[in-house]
């Protein structure tokens, strides 16, 4: 059998984005693809249809798509070179394209002189989309005036202004003046109208299922969001745009027609903090809001891996059900609610449910099963069916099993994992290699990680596990605000210390650690605490939370939030929480990992924890990666996701082995 390579996820191919056709006859999904040489990624779709599963296009370039009737799909593309040239030279455009599933080449279908994020189809020829408008830069609505925008937007290329927090966006740079906004685009007629004004900041919008209605959940721009939604509807024929519930008390992040009633998720009060997990609500016809269900679970995927790329449908009505995906301690599950509040699970998999589509009784969804890659599979009368081998590249590779460690810690129950080396022998001493998640609401789950993969294959134990703050359970669990390198810091050291008496093998002289974002906190936290660790490896992190606030794209709000502490009257908090306060304790050889255009956590973050090491003469190295973000070990550049995991495996080889 042969060993895992660093290199090899080069060859993985990431699925996302699967839609069925009505008659459930077919499906379309997205298949991304890393291109070494070029630094970048090919995006292809590809149809299931007879049983088989074949390529649809070959541009590279695809991007969102929606069906427009059994055998026909509307496709953005930007995959003319006019096209490539005007937004080059700075104009807002999105192209699309009707491509048959049957054969033949796609057509271009119509243009729009905005900047789309998503589209939803009302009827035929008739679009509802929500785009990202520039105050100062947009020319929709202004075409008169395109020249001089055009002129003035290049003008001002090497400056940023804004008047609002928070002023940029991890991925997507500085937001400057921008709203998302909605419209309204005729095909018929080529007419695109808005639907929102510039003074209100659309976040998610759904249709109903039969009228011609849109709601939608937004705010009043202003210099400082206040993070309380309201809910609208907007009439398609009448033109009406009503207010269902006022931008004040409730934290709404998205909203359904729901029957005769409307259903939300969010918050009204907070007892945990911005990580408190949502819950169901609905507002009847006399605007009475009443509370559906008291959800206590993360309902979002959150089990992490290094092997996804792009998203899908994560929500959908369906006949007054919603279906959506939830985290359940270490997987990521399918569940529905209906309109009575009754919760259940549709589709429970070892690992994660990554998007899904659903008619009828038939379900098809893409997801990470039983530790592999992930592929398609359907889901039909209670039997679950894979559609898609286009991950069979490790078929003839060691894939270590994971083989679950539980743990107790304060009276609570965990659940870890370790990954053992490749022709593993216990009567030998092996290095190891303690892996944390970020979030810290996210968790670890059984499902393919080349990191860690490739780390067994090359002889190294490798152990994680979910500890408290994490996602999958609870509110209180997860409740580590104020607590950050307390609780969740014992919770590490008591794994870490399961792991040892389980498995003798590990050499207690060669245990590295790391981490990214939260993990990367924790990782400098654990250097700043114990000397156990022979080297670590702290990637995106976060060392001082003082200088941290107001840098951050997660919002002003956020220091304070998780650390109970702010910068007016608690600054001794954030101190005594911060990493850098501790610096002086270091020992522990450190890698730090950190992008210039990471806005999630800012690169002067792991420069304070760097230079206070090497001011005091202790081993490290910083590895600083231009052009990428907090993503970087996710969707960065193929070319430097190759780097980065070349630093980190190469410093655990020189201190570990």
């Amino acid at each position: 059998m042969k060993q895992i390579q660093l290199k090899d996820f080069l060859n993985y191919r990431f699925l996302s984005n699967v839609k069925m056709s009505g008659d459930k006859k077919k499906s379309v999904f997205g298949v991304s693809v890393c291109d070494e040489e070029n630094n970048t990624y090919k995006h292809n779709l590809y149809v299931i249809k007879e049983g088989q599963c074949l390529s649809l296009t070959s541009s590279d370039k695809e991007g969102d798509f929606l069906f427009l009737d059994d055998d026909t799909i509307l496709l953005q593309s930007n995959r003319s070179e006019a096209d490539q040239k005007k937004i080059k030279e700075g104009e807002e455009l999105t192209t699309y394209y009707t491509l048959s599933l049957n054969g033949g080449e796609a057509v271009r279908r119509f243009s729009l002189p905005i900047s789309v994020g998503s589209i939803k189809k009302v009827k035929t020829g008739v679009y509802v989309i929500l785009a990202n408008y520039d105050l100062d830069y947009s020319i929709w609505g202004r075409e008169d005036q395109k020249e001089e925008l055009l002129k003035k937007k290049k003008a001002d290329s090497d400056y940023e202004f804004f008047e609002k927090i928070p002023f940029y966006n991890n991925g997507s740079g500085f937001s400057g003046k921008g709203v998302s906004r909605l419209f309204l685009y005729d095909e018929r007629k080529d007419h695109l109208e808005a639907i929102t004004n510039t003074n209100m900041d659309v976040e998610s919008f759904n249709l109903s299922e039969e009228d011609e209605k849109i709601i939608f959940t937004a705010v009043k721009t202003a210099n400082k969001a206040s993070f309380k939604e309201g809910i609208f509807t907007y009439d398609i024929k009448t033109k009406k745009l009503d207010v269902v519930l006022e931008e004040k008390e409730y934290s709404v992040s998205d909203a359904y027609f729901f029957g005769d009633k409307i259903l939300f998720t969010g918050n009204k009060e907070y007892t945990y903090g911005m990580n408190e997990n949502e819950r169901f609500f609905v507002i009847d016809k006399n605007s009475d809001i009443s509370l559906l269900f008291d959800n206590q679970m993360g309902l979002w995927n959150s089990v992490g891996s290094d092997c996804r790329l792009k998203g899908g449908t994560v929500r959908k009505l369906v006949d007054n059900k919603l279906y959506y995906l939830s985290t359940i301690e270490k997987d990521c599950v399918l569940m529905s609610i209906d309109s009575k509040g009754k919760v259940q699970e549709e589709i429970h998999i070892n690992g994660s449910v990554d998007s899904f589509d659903i008619f009828d009784d038939q379900i098809t969804f893409i997801a990470m099963k039983d530790g592999a890659l992930q592929e398609v599979y359907q889901y039909v009368n209670g039997s679950i069916s894979e559609l898609t081998k286009l991950n069979d590249c490790l078929v003839d590779k060691y894939v270590a099993k994971y083989e679950r460690v539980p743990f107790e810690n304060d009276g609570i129950e965990f659940m870890g994992w370790v990954l053992l080396p490749k022709d593993y022998d216990p009567q030998k001493k092996y290095p190891a290699i303690l892996d944390i998640h970020g979030g810290p609401k996210t968790v670890y789950g059984e499902v393919f990680y080349h990191e860690m993969q490739l780390w067994a294959n090359l002889g190294y134990i490798v152990f994680f596990t979910n500890p408290r703050g994490s996602d999958g359970r609870d509110n209180n669990f997860m409740d580590i605000f104020g607590k950050y390198g307390t609780i969740d810091y014992a919770d590490l050291m008591k794994f870490t210390d399961t792991v040892i008496k389980t498995y003798p093998a590990v050499d207690t002289d060669r245990i590295g650690v790391t981490g990214g974002s939260y993990g990367g906190f924790m990782t400098n936290w654990i250097i700043t605490h114990t000397n156990r660790f022979k080297c670590a490896a702290t990637q995106r992190s976060i060392s001082n939370w003082v200088s941290f606030y107001g840098t951050s794209d997660i919002g002003y709000f956020f220091t304070e939030d998780q650390v109970r502490g702010n910068i007016y009257d608690s600054m001794d908090k954030l101190w005594e929480q911060s990493p850098l306060k501790y610096a002086s304790h270091i020992v522990t050889p450190t890698l730090f990992i950190h992008s210039d255009e990471d806005y999630r956590c800012p690169l002067e973050q792991g420069l304070q924890l760097y230079t206070s090491m090497v001011d005091r003469n202790i081993e490290a190295r910083f590895a600083l990666f231009h052009g990428e973000n907090h993503e970087l070990s996710r969707s960065g550049k193929p070319q430097h996701r190759v780097r980065r995991l070349s630093e980190i495996t190469n410093w655990m080889e020189k201190h570990l082995k």
